[in-house]
C-alpha cells in the first residue's frame, strides 16, 4: 500500500510540475525548443506532453504486471534524474523555477520517486514480494 501511495504522490508531483513547467517558460531550457520564437516553442513544449502522456498511460495501465512495474519504475528514476538536471540548471538565466511551489514539486518528486525505487526493488529481492 505505501508503495502504491508513492508511485501515485510521485506521479502527481511529476504532473503538477508539468503545469508549472508551461508557467515558467521551461521549453527555453530544452534543446530542440528554445532556439523557436517563444510562443512555437511553448505550442510543441505542450503538444509533445500529449504523446508522452498517452504512451505513459498506456505502459503503466498494460495488462502485463512485468510492463507495468517497469514503467513505473523507470518513470521513477526519470524523476531523480529530473531533479538532479533542475539542480544543475539553477544558474542558467532562462531558469524560472525559483518559487517554493516549483521547487517543491521539483524536487519532492525527486525524493518521492527515490523512495518507490528503493523500496520497489527491495520488494522485488524478497522472498515475499508483491
Amino acid at each position: 500500500m505505501v508503495i502504491k501511495t508513492l508511485w501515485r504522490l510521485c506521479l502527481a508531483l511529476f504532473a503538477g510540475h508539468e503545469l508549472d513547467a508551461v508557467a515558467q517558460a521551461e521549453w527555453r531550457l530544452l534543446y530542440g525548443l528554445r532556439d523557436l520564437d517563444p510562443a512555437l516553442g511553448q505550442q510543441w513544449f505542450i503538444a509533445l506532453h500529449v504523446p508522452l502522456c498517452v504512451a505513459l498511460m498506456w505502459l503503466i495501465g498494460h495488462p502485463r504486471r512485468a510492463i507495468q512495474r517497469t514503467s513505473r519504475q523507470l518513470l521513477a528514476a526519470f524523476a531523480v534524474v529530473h531533479a538532479g538536471l533542475h539542480y544543475n540548471l539553477q544558474q542558467h538565466p532562462l531558469y524560472l523555477f525559483d518559487s517554493l511551489l516549483s521547487q517543491t514539486l521539483i524536487f519532492a518528486c525527486g525524493a518521492t520517486g527515490l523512495l518507490y525505487l528503493m523500496l520497489d526493488l527491495g520488494r522485488q529481492r524478497s522472498p515475499c514480494n508483491d
